[in-house]
Parts: structure tokens; sequence; C-alpha cells
């Protein structure tokens, strides 16, 4: 049954910055026209992972890992999962540790393709919850947490080319996430106004049915996690030249794909 409603509203928090004008240490340039450029892009995406972990202040960019999310607001309705959900003061943690395992750019329209394995995510914060999960009522606010483990991302990046100040950029338009995990541990305080024997019973149901649980969940999971690679992913290519990661891009380049 499709969903009838599905909004996920995700708040993060850049600040402006002057782009980069010289190649910094933590990028490795990498050319098109060689034949190991998989791999010399699959080493220099891990690179950026790397440094994107403790924030490149530089260019205004917060830490990776963790992560602070000031808001997320999630309304969905039919299907396994029906929710008018808030979650506040967010902090996800373990991205620090992503492992890239496959980075590949198509030559024609530069769009990313991109797999990577995260051994452990934790998502904290404070929830106000009323629905359902797996036809379960659920509602109660207070702090929560989820533990997604083994979790391999697909990352497909849509991406468009632009001319500025004689650099090339990446103009990040779109991404799209599939991904699988190899478990998944959860716990959500105060439930039904504090009632032991149902938080309890309730968060151990959950817990023992993580598979399905987390099928219904996959549509929040995947749009929340899409949410933060394509702020994250505009910020950085907004102030990074696409000719530092790509040496021979400016060949590609169309005199009319300017940005003013």
């Amino acid at each position: 049954m499709p969903y009838k409603l599905f909004i996920v509203t995700l708040v993060l928090h850049y600040t402006a910055a002057e782009y980069f004008k010289i190649k910094p240490d933590f990028v490795k340039t990498c050319f098109k026209s060689d034949p190991e450029f998989d791999d010399c892009s699959k080493q220099a995406v891990q690179q950026l992972f790397n440094a994107l972990g403790p924030g490149l202040p530089e260019i205004g960019m917060v830490p990776l890992d963790p992560l602070k999310i000031p808001k997320i607001r999630i309304l969905q309705g039919d299907g396994p999962v029906n929710v008018n959900a808030a979650l506040d003061d967010v902090l996800v943690s373990g991205f620090g540790n992503t492992e890239v395992l496959l980075s590949q750019v198509d030559g024609k329209s530069y769009s990313f393709y991109t797999k990577v394995r995260v051994p452990k995510i934790r998502i904290e914060g404070t929830y106000d919850l009323k629905g359902k999960i797996l036809l379960i009522p659920l509602v109660g606010r207070g702090l929560c947490w989820f533990e997604p483990t083994n979790m391999t991302i697909d990352i497909v990046s849509d991406v468009k080319l632009y001319d500025k100040d004689g650099f090339v950029f990446f103009n990040v338009t779109g991404a799209h996430v599939k991904y699988t995990i190899g478990g998944l541990k959860l716990r959500m305080n105060n439930l039904f106004d504090g009632i032991s024997s149902l938080e309890d019973s309730t968060n151990a149901y959950l817990n023992a049915n993580w598979r399905p649980v987390s099928e219904s969940l996959r549509p929040i999971l995947s749009k929340t996690i899409e949410d933060i690679l394509l702020g994250f992913l505009q910020q950085l290519f907004h102030n990074l030249p696409a000719n530092f990661m790509i040496g021979d891009i400016k060949n590609n380049i169309k005199k009319s794909d300017k940005k003013v």
C-alpha cells in the first residue's frame, strides 16, 4: 500500500566561508583518463571522509562525527508505520569510521556512485511520538537511541558542473540511498507516560523483531540519510573545486555551464 503522506524536515546548521583556492592536503587528485581511476577515486573519497570527521571550519563545515542535528520532523501516514514524530537535539555518531568500498564517476554526467560501510551508527536524542509501528500503538516523549550495525550504503549523487572564477565545481542536486544493515537495537524511554511494564515489553518486542521494524522504518531512515548526505555534499563541493578532485575535468565542461 503506498504511503499517503511522507515528510521529513531536517535542520542542519552551516556557516558561510570562502572556498578553497589552493588544493588542501586531504584532497587526492585523480584523472578520468587513468585506467586506474576507480581505485584512485576510492582512495580520494576515503580521504575526504577522514577529513570530514572532525569538520572543515575553513569552509564552514560542521563535524561529521559526531554530527549534531537540532531538529528532525517526521510525518508519515498509512503502511506499517503511521507516525507524527519529532527528534530534538539529535547526536549521530559513527560516520567517522566510514569505509569506502567503491567510488565511480560517470564520464559524461559526472554523477557519483559510492558504496560505503559503517560498522555502527548511534542516533540519540529527545523524541516526541504519537503513532504506530508494526500496528503497535506508541505514544511518549523522552530520551531515545537507535543503533544500526554493519550498515552498507549505496549512494548515487546527481551532479551538474559549473564554472566560477576559473575553477570547475560540482553542483550536487540530489542524493539517492539504498542500504542494508546487519542488526538494529533501539530504546525509547518514557513510553506510555512511563508505565514501566508497557515500556519494557514494547522495547523488548521491537528489538526482538528488529528486521521487520527496520523494514518498516526504511523510508524514514533512507530519507534522513539522504538529507544529511545532500547537505554535506552540497556544502563540500560548492567550496572544493572539482579540478582538485578530477584533474582533467575541465576538458569536459561546456562554456555555457557557468554559474554567476
